[in-house]
Protein backbone atom coordinates (compact mmCIF):
# COMPACT_ATOMS: atom_id res chain seq x y z
CA UNK A 1 0.00 0.00 0.00
CA UNK A 2 1.06 3.38 -0.84
CA UNK A 3 2.90 5.67 1.69
CA UNK A 4 2.74 9.13 2.23
CA UNK A 5 5.91 10.67 0.75
CA UNK A 6 7.83 10.49 -2.29
CA UNK A 7 6.08 8.44 -4.68
CA UNK A 8 7.84 5.58 -6.15
CA UNK A 9 8.06 5.47 -10.05
CA UNK A 10 6.40 1.99 -10.38
CA UNK A 11 2.61 2.49 -9.66
CA UNK A 12 0.57 -0.75 -8.20
CA UNK A 13 -1.46 -2.89 -9.83
CA UNK A 14 -4.66 -1.25 -11.30
CA UNK A 15 -7.15 -1.50 -8.63
CA UNK A 16 -4.97 -0.43 -6.01
CA UNK A 17 -5.78 3.60 -5.57
CA UNK A 18 -3.05 5.55 -6.81
CA UNK A 19 -0.32 4.88 -3.98
CA UNK A 20 2.21 3.17 -6.03
CA UNK A 21 4.85 1.16 -3.89
CA UNK A 22 2.11 -1.27 -1.95
CA UNK A 23 0.96 -2.94 -5.03
CA UNK A 24 4.34 -3.43 -6.58
CA UNK A 25 5.01 -4.94 -3.34
CA UNK A 26 1.72 -6.90 -3.03
CA UNK A 27 3.27 -8.37 -6.08
CA UNK A 28 6.30 -8.91 -5.07
CA UNK A 29 5.42 -10.82 -2.54
CA UNK A 30 3.04 -12.68 -4.78
CA UNK A 31 5.22 -13.51 -6.93
CA UNK A 32 7.64 -14.31 -4.19
CA UNK A 33 5.67 -16.95 -2.53
CA UNK A 34 4.27 -18.77 -5.52
CA UNK A 35 8.09 -19.60 -5.95
CA UNK A 36 8.58 -20.03 -2.66
CA UNK A 37 5.60 -22.38 -2.77
CA UNK A 38 7.29 -24.18 -5.82
CA UNK A 39 10.09 -24.73 -4.82
CA UNK A 40 8.58 -26.01 -1.41
CA UNK A 41 6.77 -28.69 -3.33
CA UNK A 42 10.33 -29.64 -5.27
CA UNK A 43 12.13 -30.11 -1.87
CA UNK A 44 9.33 -32.68 -0.87
CA UNK A 45 5.98 -32.69 1.21
CA UNK A 46 7.42 -31.81 4.69
CA UNK A 47 8.62 -28.80 3.69
CA UNK A 48 5.14 -28.24 2.17
CA UNK A 49 3.49 -28.84 4.90
CA UNK A 50 5.58 -26.49 7.05
CA UNK A 51 5.04 -23.75 5.23
CA UNK A 52 1.22 -24.13 4.52
CA UNK A 53 -0.05 -23.03 8.24
CA UNK A 54 2.92 -20.16 7.97
CA UNK A 55 0.68 -19.22 4.87
CA UNK A 56 -2.30 -19.93 6.17
CA UNK A 57 -1.39 -17.76 9.67
CA UNK A 58 -0.52 -14.91 6.83
CA UNK A 59 -3.02 -14.67 5.15
CA UNK A 60 -6.12 -14.76 7.35
CA UNK A 61 -8.06 -12.10 7.72
CA UNK A 62 -7.28 -9.40 10.65
CA UNK A 63 -9.67 -7.03 11.46
CA UNK A 64 -7.10 -4.93 13.61
CA UNK A 65 -5.08 -4.53 11.16
CA UNK A 66 -3.00 -1.05 10.70
CA UNK A 67 -4.47 0.80 8.09
CA UNK A 68 -1.34 2.12 5.75
CA UNK A 69 0.18 5.52 5.67
CA UNK A 70 -2.05 6.45 2.76
CA UNK A 71 -5.35 5.20 4.54
CA UNK A 72 -4.60 7.41 7.45
CA UNK A 73 -3.92 10.24 5.34
CA UNK A 74 -7.08 9.73 3.41
CA UNK A 75 -9.08 9.28 6.89
CA UNK A 76 -7.16 12.44 8.68
CA UNK A 77 -8.17 14.33 5.48
CA UNK A 78 -12.21 13.52 5.87
CA UNK A 79 -11.84 14.70 9.80
CA UNK A 80 -10.03 17.58 8.07
CA UNK A 81 -12.47 18.45 5.98
CA UNK A 82 -15.42 18.16 7.91
CA UNK A 83 -13.86 20.28 10.67
CA UNK A 84 -13.54 23.10 8.69
CA UNK A 85 -16.85 22.76 6.94
CA UNK A 86 -18.78 22.25 9.69
CA UNK A 87 -16.88 25.12 11.58
CA UNK A 88 -18.90 27.74 9.31
CA UNK A 89 -21.95 26.01 7.78
CA UNK A 90 -24.66 25.76 10.77
CA UNK A 91 -24.26 29.67 11.22
CA UNK A 92 -24.24 30.35 7.36
CA UNK A 93 -28.15 30.63 7.77
CA UNK A 94 -28.41 33.25 11.23
CA UNK A 95 -25.64 35.02 9.05
CA UNK A 96 -27.66 35.56 6.21
CA UNK A 97 -30.38 36.29 8.12
CA UNK A 98 -29.38 38.27 10.73
CA UNK A 99 -26.34 39.64 9.57
CA UNK A 100 -26.77 40.88 6.21
CA UNK A 101 -30.35 40.86 6.52
CA UNK A 102 -31.96 38.79 3.73
CA UNK A 103 -35.22 37.28 3.51
CA UNK A 104 -36.20 34.36 4.17
CA UNK A 105 -37.08 33.15 1.18
CA UNK A 106 -33.36 34.16 -0.23
CA UNK A 107 -31.68 32.51 2.38
CA UNK A 108 -33.27 29.13 1.79
CA UNK A 109 -32.08 29.64 -2.32
CA UNK A 110 -28.84 30.26 -1.17
CA UNK A 111 -28.22 27.66 1.13
CA UNK A 112 -30.38 25.38 -1.73
CA UNK A 113 -27.83 26.41 -4.51
CA UNK A 114 -25.17 25.81 -2.05
CA UNK A 115 -26.31 22.00 -1.83
CA UNK A 116 -26.89 21.93 -5.48
CA UNK A 117 -23.28 23.16 -6.22
CA UNK A 118 -21.72 20.49 -3.77
CA UNK A 119 -24.08 17.02 -3.97
CA UNK A 120 -25.06 17.74 -7.52
CA UNK A 121 -22.04 18.20 -9.40
CA UNK A 122 -20.02 15.47 -7.26
CA UNK A 123 -19.98 13.61 -10.92
CA UNK A 124 -17.76 16.24 -12.57
CA UNK A 125 -15.31 16.15 -9.43
CA UNK A 126 -15.36 11.92 -10.15
CA UNK A 127 -14.98 12.45 -14.07
CA UNK A 128 -11.88 14.79 -13.81
CA UNK A 129 -10.55 12.19 -10.79
CA UNK A 130 -11.05 9.42 -13.50
CA UNK A 131 -9.46 11.65 -16.40
CA UNK A 132 -6.48 13.84 -14.32
CA UNK A 133 -5.85 11.30 -11.18
CA UNK A 134 -6.96 12.37 -7.67
CA UNK A 135 -4.10 14.41 -6.60
CA UNK A 136 -4.39 17.71 -9.00
CA UNK A 137 -8.48 16.99 -8.47
CA UNK A 138 -8.31 17.93 -4.60
CA UNK A 139 -5.48 20.01 -4.75
CA UNK A 140 -7.91 22.33 -6.71
CA UNK A 141 -10.32 21.97 -4.48
CA UNK A 142 -8.75 22.54 -1.32
CA UNK A 143 -7.58 25.75 -3.00
CA UNK A 144 -11.05 26.55 -4.46
CA UNK A 145 -12.65 25.90 -0.80
CA UNK A 146 -9.99 28.80 0.65
CA UNK A 147 -11.06 31.48 -1.79
CA UNK A 148 -15.13 30.51 -1.36
CA UNK A 149 -14.24 30.64 2.74
CA UNK A 150 -12.65 33.76 2.42
CA UNK A 151 -14.86 35.59 0.19
CA UNK A 152 -17.49 34.70 1.93
CA UNK A 153 -16.29 36.03 4.99
CA UNK A 154 -15.96 39.45 3.51
CA UNK A 155 -18.88 39.34 0.68
CA UNK A 156 -21.70 41.79 1.78
CA UNK A 157 -23.98 41.73 -1.43
CA UNK A 158 -26.57 38.84 -2.20
CA UNK A 159 -24.17 38.68 -5.31
CA UNK A 160 -21.08 38.06 -4.03
CA UNK A 161 -22.53 35.68 -1.25
CA UNK A 162 -23.87 33.48 -3.97
CA UNK A 163 -20.58 33.60 -5.76
CA UNK A 164 -18.92 32.68 -2.76
CA UNK A 165 -21.26 30.33 -1.63
CA UNK A 166 -21.45 27.97 -5.04
CA UNK A 167 -17.27 28.37 -5.05
CA UNK A 168 -17.60 26.72 -1.75
CA UNK A 169 -20.02 23.54 -2.76
CA UNK A 170 -18.05 23.36 -5.99
CA UNK A 171 -14.97 22.64 -4.06
CA UNK A 172 -16.42 20.30 -2.46
CA UNK A 173 -17.55 18.65 -5.43
CA UNK A 174 -13.78 18.40 -6.76
CA UNK A 175 -12.21 16.95 -3.42
CA UNK A 176 -15.01 14.94 -1.95
CA UNK A 177 -14.92 12.14 -4.70
CA UNK A 178 -11.74 12.36 -5.42
CA UNK A 179 -10.93 11.55 -1.61
CA UNK A 180 -13.79 8.92 -1.52
CA UNK A 181 -12.57 6.75 -4.60
CA UNK A 182 -9.28 6.60 -3.43
CA UNK A 183 -10.94 5.57 0.04
CA UNK A 184 -12.77 2.90 -1.89
CA UNK A 185 -9.82 1.54 -3.75
CA UNK A 186 -7.30 1.46 -0.98
CA UNK A 187 -10.42 -0.38 1.27
CA UNK A 188 -10.43 -3.26 -1.63
CA UNK A 189 -6.58 -3.28 -2.00
CA UNK A 190 -5.98 -2.97 1.95
CA UNK A 191 -9.12 -6.09 2.11
CA UNK A 192 -6.61 -8.13 -0.68
CA UNK A 193 -3.52 -7.57 1.29
CA UNK A 194 -4.50 -8.59 5.02
CA UNK A 195 -7.82 -9.98 4.98
CA UNK A 196 -9.30 -6.53 6.80
CA UNK A 197 -12.71 -6.40 5.12
CA UNK A 198 -13.02 -3.19 3.21
CA UNK A 199 -16.39 -2.03 5.22
CA UNK A 200 -13.89 -1.97 8.37
CA UNK A 201 -11.64 0.07 6.55
CA UNK A 202 -15.02 2.67 5.05
CA UNK A 203 -16.30 2.69 8.61
CA UNK A 204 -12.92 4.53 10.42
CA UNK A 205 -13.25 7.23 7.15
CA UNK A 206 -16.62 7.52 7.88
CA UNK A 207 -16.28 7.73 11.48
CA UNK A 208 -13.46 10.07 10.96
CA UNK A 209 -15.74 12.26 8.68
CA UNK A 210 -18.41 12.26 11.91
CA UNK A 211 -15.68 13.09 14.40
CA UNK A 212 -15.15 16.34 12.30
CA UNK A 213 -18.36 17.02 12.01
CA UNK A 214 -19.21 17.09 15.83
CA UNK A 215 -15.86 18.92 16.76
CA UNK A 216 -16.64 21.65 13.61
CA UNK A 217 -19.86 23.33 15.49
CA UNK A 218 -17.73 23.41 18.12
CA UNK A 219 -15.48 25.49 17.02
CA UNK A 220 -16.83 27.39 15.49
CA UNK A 221 -19.20 28.44 18.34
CA UNK A 222 -16.20 29.12 20.07
CA UNK A 223 -15.00 31.56 17.92
CA UNK A 224 -18.52 32.70 18.10
CA UNK A 225 -18.34 32.98 22.15
CA UNK A 226 -15.23 34.96 21.72
CA UNK A 227 -16.51 37.57 19.70
CA UNK A 228 -15.09 36.57 16.16
CA UNK A 229 -18.16 36.65 14.36
CA UNK A 230 -19.15 34.66 11.45
CA UNK A 231 -15.90 36.12 9.99
CA UNK A 232 -13.47 34.15 12.31
CA UNK A 233 -15.44 30.66 11.99
CA UNK A 234 -14.94 31.58 8.16
CA UNK A 235 -11.02 32.54 8.25
CA UNK A 236 -10.93 29.69 10.83
CA UNK A 237 -12.15 27.06 8.39
CA UNK A 238 -9.82 28.88 5.65
CA UNK A 239 -7.29 27.87 7.51
CA UNK A 240 -7.88 24.71 8.33
CA UNK A 241 -7.84 23.76 4.80
CA UNK A 242 -4.55 25.64 3.76
CA UNK A 243 -3.49 23.06 6.35
CA UNK A 244 -5.08 20.17 3.91
CA UNK A 245 -3.65 21.78 0.69
CA UNK A 246 -0.60 21.86 2.26
CA UNK A 247 -0.26 18.39 3.58
CA UNK A 248 -1.89 16.76 0.36
CA UNK A 249 0.41 18.59 -1.82
CA UNK A 250 3.73 17.05 0.25
CA UNK A 251 2.25 13.77 0.72
CA UNK A 252 -0.34 12.53 -1.77
CA UNK A 253 1.32 10.59 -4.26
CA UNK A 254 1.58 12.18 -7.94
CA UNK A 255 1.19 8.97 -9.98
CA UNK A 256 -2.32 7.27 -10.71
CA UNK A 257 -2.11 3.87 -11.01
CA UNK A 258 -5.16 3.15 -14.09
CA UNK A 259 -3.50 5.97 -16.28
CA UNK A 260 -0.18 4.46 -16.08
CA UNK A 261 -1.03 0.86 -17.06
CA UNK A 262 -2.71 3.10 -19.71
CA UNK A 263 0.48 4.46 -20.68
CA UNK A 264 2.33 1.17 -20.82
CA UNK A 265 -0.02 -0.32 -22.56
CA UNK A 266 0.30 2.19 -25.35
CA UNK A 267 4.00 2.67 -24.94
CA UNK A 268 4.56 -0.25 -28.11
CA UNK A 269 2.68 1.08 -30.22
CA UNK A 270 3.28 3.72 -33.24
CA UNK A 271 3.32 7.09 -31.80
CA UNK A 272 -0.19 8.55 -33.07
CA UNK A 273 -1.21 12.68 -33.95
CA UNK A 274 -2.44 14.42 -31.33
CA UNK A 275 -6.07 14.60 -33.13
CA UNK A 276 -6.02 11.01 -32.94
CA UNK A 277 -5.53 10.70 -29.03
CA UNK A 278 -7.55 13.58 -28.62
CA UNK A 279 -10.69 11.84 -30.45
CA UNK A 280 -9.67 8.80 -28.79
CA UNK A 281 -9.24 10.69 -25.08
CA UNK A 282 -13.12 11.88 -25.86
CA UNK A 283 -14.45 8.70 -26.92
CA UNK A 284 -13.28 6.84 -23.62
CA UNK A 285 -14.78 9.60 -21.78
CA UNK A 286 -17.84 8.60 -23.82
CA UNK A 287 -17.62 5.06 -22.99
CA UNK A 288 -16.95 5.48 -19.51
CA UNK A 289 -20.27 7.86 -18.93
CA UNK A 290 -21.91 5.65 -20.83
CA UNK A 291 -20.61 2.62 -18.88
CA UNK A 292 -21.38 3.89 -15.40
CA UNK A 293 -25.63 5.48 -16.77
CA UNK A 294 -26.06 2.55 -18.29
CA UNK A 295 -24.80 -0.29 -15.71
CA UNK A 296 -28.45 -1.34 -13.76
CA UNK A 297 -26.64 -2.70 -10.76
CA UNK A 298 -25.05 0.54 -10.33
CA UNK A 299 -27.99 2.94 -11.26
CA UNK A 300 -30.27 0.56 -8.53
CA UNK A 301 -27.41 1.48 -5.69
CA UNK A 302 -27.90 4.90 -6.97
CA UNK A 303 -31.55 4.88 -6.04
CA UNK A 304 -31.33 2.77 -2.86
CA UNK A 305 -28.73 5.44 -1.25
CA UNK A 306 -30.83 8.12 -2.58
CA UNK A 307 -33.96 6.87 -0.08
CA UNK A 308 -31.27 7.22 2.70
CA UNK A 309 -30.22 10.51 2.02
CA UNK A 310 -33.56 12.10 1.11
CA UNK A 311 -34.09 10.84 4.61
CA UNK A 312 -30.83 11.84 6.43
CA UNK A 313 -32.27 15.51 5.24
CA UNK A 314 -35.33 15.11 7.75
CA UNK A 315 -32.97 15.98 10.17
CA UNK A 316 -32.83 19.07 8.98
CA UNK A 317 -36.66 19.18 8.01
CA UNK A 318 -38.67 17.16 9.70
CA UNK A 319 -36.77 16.98 13.06
CA UNK A 320 -37.17 20.64 13.63
CA UNK A 321 -41.13 20.64 13.22
CA UNK A 322 -40.61 17.41 15.79
CA UNK A 323 -38.59 19.18 18.25
CA UNK A 324 -40.84 22.57 18.15
CA UNK A 325 -43.90 20.71 18.32
CA UNK A 326 -42.69 18.87 21.62
CA UNK A 327 -40.66 21.79 23.03
CA UNK A 328 -42.40 24.90 21.72
CA UNK A 329 -38.60 25.88 20.75
CA UNK A 330 -35.78 24.36 18.77
CA UNK A 331 -33.26 25.00 21.64
CA UNK A 332 -32.86 21.09 22.03
CA UNK A 333 -32.30 20.58 18.68
CA UNK A 334 -28.66 21.41 18.72
CA UNK A 335 -28.05 18.19 21.18
CA UNK A 336 -29.85 15.75 18.79
CA UNK A 337 -27.20 17.17 16.06
CA UNK A 338 -24.43 16.24 19.01
CA UNK A 339 -25.86 12.89 20.32
CA UNK A 340 -26.22 12.22 16.48
CA UNK A 341 -22.72 12.69 15.62
CA UNK A 342 -21.40 11.44 19.02
CA UNK A 343 -22.78 8.07 18.00
CA UNK A 344 -21.21 7.61 15.00
CA UNK A 345 -17.84 8.61 16.72
CA UNK A 346 -18.52 5.94 19.38
CA UNK A 347 -20.18 3.26 17.72
CA UNK A 348 -19.08 3.42 13.92
CA UNK A 349 -16.08 1.06 14.01
CA UNK A 350 -17.38 -1.39 16.84
CA UNK A 351 -20.64 -2.12 15.38
CA UNK A 352 -18.62 -2.21 11.63
CA UNK A 353 -16.15 -4.54 13.31
CA UNK A 354 -19.39 -7.04 14.24
CA UNK A 355 -21.14 -6.92 10.84
CA UNK A 356 -17.89 -7.32 8.39
CA UNK A 357 -17.96 -10.80 8.72
CA UNK A 358 -21.17 -11.51 9.73
CA UNK A 359 -23.28 -10.37 7.00
CA UNK A 360 -22.74 -9.57 3.18
CA UNK A 361 -22.63 -5.49 2.31
CA UNK A 362 -25.98 -6.20 0.36
CA UNK A 363 -27.39 -7.20 3.78
CA UNK A 364 -26.06 -4.47 5.41
CA UNK A 365 -27.22 -1.90 3.11
CA UNK A 366 -31.46 -3.44 3.41
CA UNK A 367 -31.36 -3.85 7.16
CA UNK A 368 -29.53 -0.26 7.25
CA UNK A 369 -32.52 1.30 5.36
CA UNK A 370 -35.35 -1.14 7.63
CA UNK A 371 -33.68 0.71 10.60
CA UNK A 372 -34.24 4.01 9.01
CA UNK A 373 -37.49 3.01 8.31
CA UNK A 374 -37.89 2.06 11.81
CA UNK A 375 -36.60 5.32 13.02
CA UNK A 376 -39.57 7.20 11.32
CA UNK A 377 -42.39 4.59 13.15
CA UNK A 378 -41.28 5.21 16.18
CA UNK A 379 -42.03 8.81 16.13
CA UNK A 380 -45.37 8.31 16.77
CA UNK A 381 -45.66 5.35 18.95
CA UNK A 382 -42.78 6.75 21.08
CA UNK A 383 -43.99 8.38 24.26
CA UNK A 384 -43.06 12.11 24.93
CA UNK A 385 -41.09 11.06 27.69
CA UNK A 386 -39.26 14.12 29.76
CA UNK A 387 -39.20 17.03 27.89
CA UNK A 388 -40.66 15.80 25.24
CA UNK A 389 -37.81 14.78 23.33
CA UNK A 390 -38.50 11.15 23.15
CA UNK A 391 -39.58 10.66 20.08
CA UNK A 392 -37.30 13.27 18.63
CA UNK A 393 -34.41 11.06 20.24
CA UNK A 394 -36.01 7.71 18.74
CA UNK A 395 -35.54 8.79 15.45
CA UNK A 396 -31.99 10.45 15.80
CA UNK A 397 -30.60 7.00 17.01
CA UNK A 398 -32.74 4.77 14.81
CA UNK A 399 -31.11 7.26 11.80
CA UNK A 400 -27.98 7.02 12.83
CA UNK A 401 -28.16 3.30 13.28
CA UNK A 402 -28.92 2.97 9.95
CA UNK A 403 -26.79 5.25 8.83
CA UNK A 404 -23.55 3.22 10.15
CA UNK A 405 -24.47 -0.30 8.51
CA UNK A 406 -25.71 0.79 4.94
CA UNK A 407 -22.96 4.15 4.29
CA UNK A 408 -19.39 1.67 4.60
CA UNK A 409 -21.53 -1.27 2.97
CA UNK A 410 -23.34 1.15 -0.10
CA UNK A 411 -19.18 2.81 -0.61
CA UNK A 412 -17.70 -0.99 -0.44
CA UNK A 413 -20.24 -2.18 -3.02
CA UNK A 414 -19.41 0.72 -5.37
CA UNK A 415 -16.18 -1.25 -6.59
CA UNK A 416 -17.90 -4.54 -6.86
CA UNK A 417 -20.59 -3.12 -9.62
CA UNK A 418 -18.19 -0.66 -11.35
CA UNK A 419 -14.91 -1.11 -13.52
CA UNK A 420 -11.53 0.45 -11.67
CA UNK A 421 -11.41 2.92 -14.22
CA UNK A 422 -14.85 4.21 -13.44
CA UNK A 423 -14.58 4.11 -10.14
CA UNK A 424 -14.02 8.35 -9.54
CA UNK A 425 -16.91 8.84 -11.90
CA UNK A 426 -19.45 6.36 -10.36
CA UNK A 427 -18.44 7.60 -6.54
CA UNK A 428 -19.13 11.35 -7.69
CA UNK A 429 -22.47 10.08 -9.74
CA UNK A 430 -23.53 8.09 -6.40
CA UNK A 431 -23.74 11.10 -4.81
CA UNK A 432 -24.87 13.47 -7.65
CA UNK A 433 -28.09 11.07 -7.99
CA UNK A 434 -28.88 11.55 -4.65
CA UNK A 435 -28.02 15.33 -3.97
CA UNK A 436 -30.60 15.64 -6.94
CA UNK A 437 -32.77 13.15 -5.23
CA UNK A 438 -32.86 15.09 -2.14
CA UNK A 439 -33.32 18.32 -3.92
CA UNK A 440 -37.12 16.72 -5.12
CA UNK A 441 -37.91 14.46 -2.26
CA UNK A 442 -36.77 17.58 0.03
CA UNK A 443 -39.74 19.78 -2.08
CA UNK A 444 -42.01 16.66 -1.62
CA UNK A 445 -41.95 15.67 1.83
CA UNK A 446 -41.75 19.24 2.93
CA UNK A 447 -45.80 19.42 1.63
CA UNK A 448 -45.84 16.74 4.59
CA UNK A 449 -45.41 19.07 6.99
CA UNK A 450 -49.27 20.70 7.03
CA UNK A 451 -50.65 16.89 7.10
CA UNK A 452 -51.84 15.00 10.23
CA UNK A 453 -48.21 13.62 11.85
CA UNK A 454 -49.36 9.57 11.84
CA UNK A 455 -49.72 10.21 8.05
CA UNK A 456 -46.32 12.16 7.78
CA UNK A 457 -44.24 10.01 9.96
CA UNK A 458 -45.70 6.52 7.78
CA UNK A 459 -44.86 8.24 4.44
CA UNK A 460 -41.34 9.31 5.73
CA UNK A 461 -40.83 5.69 6.57
CA UNK A 462 -42.12 4.21 3.00
CA UNK A 463 -39.23 6.02 1.36
CA UNK A 464 -36.50 4.14 3.42
CA UNK A 465 -38.21 0.64 2.71
CA UNK A 466 -38.89 1.24 -1.05
CA UNK A 467 -35.00 1.98 -1.30
CA UNK A 468 -34.47 -1.08 1.08
CA UNK A 469 -36.82 -3.02 -1.59
CA UNK A 470 -34.46 -1.73 -4.56
CA UNK A 471 -31.33 -2.70 -2.39
CA UNK A 472 -32.57 -6.25 -2.27
CA UNK A 473 -31.76 -6.88 -5.81
CA UNK A 474 -28.59 -6.21 -5.65
CA UNK A 475 -25.09 -8.47 -6.45
CA UNK A 476 -24.18 -9.86 -2.66
CA UNK A 477 -20.92 -7.65 -2.53
CA UNK A 478 -17.63 -9.02 -1.22
CA UNK A 479 -17.98 -9.38 2.38
CA UNK A 480 -19.41 -11.68 5.37
CA UNK A 481 -17.88 -14.96 5.90
CA UNK A 482 -17.71 -15.90 2.52
CA UNK A 483 -15.47 -12.99 1.62
CA UNK A 484 -12.09 -14.83 1.29
CA UNK A 485 -13.82 -17.10 -1.05
CA UNK A 486 -14.06 -14.36 -4.11
CA UNK A 487 -11.37 -12.26 -5.56
CA UNK A 488 -11.43 -9.13 -5.28
CA UNK A 489 -12.78 -6.76 -8.62
CA UNK A 490 -9.99 -5.10 -10.88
Amino acid sequence: MNRPGPPRADPPEPHAPEPAHAGASAGTAGASAGTAGASAGTVGAPAGAAGAPAEEKRRRPRLASAPTPYLRLLTVTQFAFNIGFYAVLPYLATHLGSGLGMAGWLVGLVLGLRTFSQQGLFVVGGALTDRYGPRPVVLAGCALRITGFGWLAVAGSTATVIAAVLLIGFAAALFSPAVESEAAREAVRHERDTGTPRAHVLALFSAAGQAGAFIGPLLGSLLLLLGGGFRAACLAGAVVFVGVLAGHARLMPRADPVRKRKRERERGGDRTPASDTVTRTAQRGRSSWRAVFTNRPFLLLCLAYSGYLVSYNQLYLSLPVEVERATGSGAALGWLFALSSLLVVVAQVPLTRFSAHRIAPRTALVTGLAVVAAGFAAVPLTPAGPGGLLPGAALVVLLTLGQMLLVPAARGLVPDLVDDRQLGLATGALSSVSGIAVLVGSAATGALLDVPAPVRWAVLAAVPLAGAALAFTLPVGRGGKDRGTRAVAG
